[in-house]
């Protein structure tokens, strides 16, 4: 049985599941492997030291579309502190539409963290024109600010909620209840939903409630394919939904994995207290170092990103074999939900 959604049929395609973009690291390889096996991989917006971030994108979508043929994404962080925002934005477009393969198979891009409007220039335009069928989708954390995207020219949105690792809002709403009322507000918007899945049930809960799609991050760390450090994949596979908490990230609330680093971090309250303190790119660069310092394996000594969802994750597996799990886990989920309802229905009748 294949799952068919809007989002496969938007995007070409088999499996409603994409890796969520996990910047500042490097997903090149993850991608290839998620986009092989089916799902949709997607390039983070890669920031670490030293790296020059729109050389680091173009390397990356040229190894992306040598390695496989199928559809893949990348990811833009369109944040006031993020500089080489509208770099990324006006070339990325054009270098896109200068190469054919590419231009193919790049078909989804997910801004994030600041405004989707940055995107919209002259040489997004133009690449669209040129018969690419890119689609462009931001991440809404709150229902305010997906209504705020609706006009906006998005082709849909990401919902994360709070269980998600990385950055989130400060609203601190779960994807199980921001789903349900963005698909109220917004019944008819292609929606990927992210945060907290890791299985097939949560994949058949998703789709259940009107998403397409899902996206994971967790749970494709744990994967032989991604390019993090062994020591940051044991983290995943040996930790609890309750090993992780918020802590004040580079953008606003993160949620991280608890160790020495993550206690030295305060929890910022509200977005104005944010706005209200230092905001430098000394401290920028400072928190991006201990990012980096977990992904080269310094798991203590630097701060990691993770989901509520490690606590669902006890092994690592190949990208493949956590895909087609999670396919074969969902269809058996929604059939005996569907033959639940049949035999309710018949009991009603009897």
């Amino acid at each position: 049985m294949v799952i068919e959604t809007n989002i496969t049929k938007m995007l070409g395609i088999k499996h409603p599941i994409l890796s969520a973009p996990m910047g500042p690291f490097y997903t090149t390889k993850l991608t290839v492997a998620v986009s092989e096996a089916g799902g949709l991989g997607v390039l983070s917006h890669v920031t670490l030291h030293g790296t020059i971030t729109i050389d680091e994108m173009k390397k990356s979508m040229e190894y992306v579309v040598e390695y496989t043929d199928k559809p893949f994404g990348f990811n833009i962080r369109t944040a006031r502190l993020q500089p080489d925002a509208i770099k990324l934005c006006r070339q990325l477009p054009r270098f896109i539409m200068e190469n054919p393969k590419i231009r193919e198979q790049c078909v989804y891009l997910l801004t994030s963290a600041g405004s989707p409007r940055m995107i919209y220039n002259k040489h997004f335009e133009k690449l669209r024109e040129s018969g690419s069928n890119i689609k462009h989708f931001h991440v809404a954390p709150t229902v305010y600010l997906a209504e705020k995207l609706v006009n906006s020219g998005i082709d849909g949105l990401v919902v994360t909620g709070t269980e998600g690792g990385g950055h989130q809002s400060y609203d601190n709403v779960s994807t199980l209840v921001l789903l349900q009322q963005i698909r109220k507000k917004l019944p008819d918007l292609p929606i990927i939903a992210s945060g907290g899945y890791a299985t097939g049930e949560g994949l058949a809960s998703a789709l259940s409630m009107g998403a397409g799609a899902i996206a994971m991050g967790s749970r494709f760390i744990s994967s032989k394919e991604c390019e993090f450090h062994e020591n940051y994949k044991k983290i995943v596979v040996n930790s609890d939904a309750s090993d992780t908490e918020l802590k004040t990230g580079i953008f606003g609330p993160a949620r991280v994995w608890k160790n020495k680093m993550a206690e030295k971090h305060d929890l910022v309250a509200s977005k104005e207290e944010k706005q209200a303190g230092e905001i430098s790119m000394a401290k920028v660069e400072k928190e991006l170092a201990e990012l980096e310092r977990t992904y080269e394996g310094n798991i203590e000594e630097g701060i990691a990103y993770l989901g509520q969802s490690v606590g669902l994750i006890n092994s690592i597996e190949s990208v493949s074999e956590i895909i087609n799990t999670i396919v074969v886990d969902a269809e058996q989920c929604l059939k005996a939900a569907y033959n639940t309802i049949k035999k309710i229905s018949i009991e009603q009748i009897i």
